[in-house]
């Protein structure tokens, strides 16, 4: 009696409206063409969406570093604000009681974050702090692209969330990424965002997820920490920067082949397996539907994406829910970044600490007959401060192969601290620096000796 009841509820697709279908449909499509759908820019491949990031860089892009500064002090001095004095219009305000009042730790990281910045910009006290492979590199090569990208993924995200898309995409692909990466369907669009896009704009999409009720905290925790990778553009300059070109595709390939072993194995085994499978602590957890009898995937999808539809409040809550998304960026990732990537970059710049931690796999590349075992071997670990530093010092070995490797190796590896990690750390994503760490290295223990095995077949 309540299966017949549960069906006699459900409105079939024909029941709509055309405004309500229009209302899934055009604000998704723009979506999609904005988030999804690449195109070529200078020879390589991008998405509109860090396109127009770029152009914005590439107007202003001399006064984001100052603006970024000047958005880290505002987040550590309102930060310490309600923290401390705690007055009442915060209490009132619930976004902006969200916004500032962190814990104690994160408003040392704000604080740090915001020191770091300000003696960069003005280059005062240790020049390891503002050079230009430490808090330069950041604050003029990596702030300004986040900057830009937080700006306009905030404000557009609503439409991927808010008008069906999820829904949709989570009832077509429901049996297969439940089975394969134990997700739900709807983390599909996550996944396909940070695979062609930009993995800085597949945590954000998963992050807003998970604070809606949508993802477990287990969940979350796999799709940010294993889909979320560089963007093609960036895989590109990796490639290119080791003399590499002619082999772009087989390296791609590579890539995506071992992230994809990667992606079985790693929610399977711990740190990930044993995150909780409870919701984000403020929201109700919205738990996965399975599809009627009586439905396609497709048909089901389209009607629960248009139900959805029909729930948005219009324009102005759009706009609204778009500017709280890139305050809550802004605010809140900008000066962990800065602080946590500044640390990292200053221990592999100027301290052997990576060095001696990559010793371990001189024996293990050796043995798997990777030429100049001894110079590769830091790169296998250096890549936890920066993505890009593996290809700086694997540059000058003459062994393309070992060339291959490392580019490979630094992509599929993932956490990054002078971005990534950082970002997921700055995020209310249920991950630890011990937890980023551990996955760290099972990735690179996974993804190394698909990489040789397959270099030791090309070259």
């Amino acid at each position: 009696m309540n299966e017949l009841s549960k069906r006699n509820e459900t409105v079939k697709v024909s029941h709509f409206s055309t405004k309500d279908i229009l209302t899934f449909l055009i604000p998704s499509l723009i979506g999609i063409l904005l988030f999804i759908v690449p195109i070529t820019q200078d020879g390589g491949i991008t998405i509109p969406v860090a396109f127009l990031a770029g152009q914005i860089n590439a107007s202003i892009g001399e006064l984001i570093p100052a603006i970024t500064v000047f958005i880290m002090v505002v987040a550590t001095v309102g930060s310490f604000v309600a923290v401390t004095i705690k007055p009442q219009f915060l209490a009132r305000n619930p976004a902006l009681h969200t916004l500032l009042h962190v814990r104690p730790f994160w408003l040392i990281a704000r604080l740090l974050g915001t020191i770091f910045a300000v003696m960069t910009l003005y280059q005062l006290g240790p020049e390891m702090i503002y050079s230009e492979n430490t808090g330069g590199l950041l604050i003029y090569d990596l702030i300004p692209i986040l900057f830009s990208t937080f700006l306009l993924a905030g404000l557009l995200l609503p439409l991927l969330l808010n008008f069906g898309l999820l829904e949709f995409f989570g009832a077509l692909l429901i049996k297969i990424m439940r089975p394969l990466f134990k997700l739900p369907g709807r983390s599909s669009l996550d996944c396909l965002a940070s695979w062609v896009g930009d993995g800085t704009i597949g945590v954000l999409l998963t992050t807003k997820q998970y604070e809606d009720g949508y993802y477990t905290k287990r969940e979350a925790a796999v799709i940010a920490t294993t889909f979320s990778v560089v963007s093609i553009t960036f895989t590109i300059v990796i490639i290119s920067y080791l003399n590499l070109e002619q082999y772009f595709l087989h390296y791609y390939a590579t890539i995506i082949f071992a992230g994809l072993v990667a992606a079985l194995i790693m929610p399977r085994i711990p740190p990930l397996s044993r995150k909780s499978n409870k919701g984000y602590e403020h929201t109700e957890l919205k738990k996965e539907t399975g599809i009627p009898e009586q439905f396609s995937p497709a048909k089901w999808g389209f009607h629960q994406a248009v139900s959805k539809a029909q729930k948005n409040k219009g324009p102005m809550s759009v706009i609204k829910e778009g500017i709280q998304n890139v305050l809550d960026m802004w605010l809140g990732v900008l000066p962990i970044v800065m602080a946590i990537g500044t640390i990292a970059l200053i221990t592999a710049e100027f301290t052997p600490f990576f060095t001696i931690l990559g010793k371990p796999f001189e024996p293990i590349l050796t043995w798997m007959q990777v030429p100049e075992a001894g110079e590769a071997a830091q790169t296998m670990v250096v890549g936890f401060a920066d993505m890009f530093l593996p290809a700086v010092i694997g540059s000058g070995i003459e062994s393309e192969l070992t060339r291959f490797v490392i580019a490979c190796v630094s992509v599929t590896q993932l956490i990054y601290m002078s971005e990534m990690g950082g970002l997921l750390l700055g995020s209310k994503l249920p991950i630890s620096i011990v937890d980023l760490i551990i996955i760290f290295l099972i990735r690179t223990c996974i993804t190394l000796p698909i990489v040789v095995a397959i270099a030791h077949l090309i070259f």
